[in-house]
């Protein structure tokens, strides 16, 4: 009875429900779907020279068309919350390719991305890239 009282009680931290958000995004994109990975962004969302929502998903399209295969390694995610708003930072190697064994393309970027808890769904408000390489 005591196990069914606390699995009842049971919720996922917000921490790792943020952890779980960004692995959904990751795989959106990486499963090649724009439209799931604008479910993760805000309304007002802002990214790199005023990248806002739309923008950002046109973007991910055109990625899409340029390359076959893509794929995002993320590196150990820096989590910060304060209340209802996070900071996740972390270092991102974006490949792409034509579905050959080599990717064509790969680049290294140090992101920045801002959080916002909204009714219970974390949502991406921001995001700056920066290439390291």
């Amino acid at each position: 009875m005591l196990a069914l009282l606390a699995s009842g009680c049971a919720r996922t931290d917000p921490e790792q429900a943020l952890r779980e958000t960004v692995a959904q995004l990751q795989s959106a994109i990486e499963e090649r779907d724009p439209a799931a990975m604008q479910q993760h962004l805000a309304e007002d969302f802002i990214g790199n020279d005023g990248l806002d929502r739309d923008g950002a998903r046109r973007l991910a399209g055109a990625m899409l068309l340029r390359y076959r295969d893509l794929a995002i390694d993320a590196g150990p995610l820096q989590v910060d919350i304060d209340g209802t708003h996070a900071v996740v930072r972390f270092t991102a190697v974006l490949r792409g390719g034509s579905g050959r064994l080599l990717p064509e393309s790969a680049r290294v970027y140090e992101v920045e991305t801002g959080w916002r808890l909204q009714q219970g769904d974390w949502r991406l408000t921001s995001a700056r890239w920066t290439p390291t390489l």
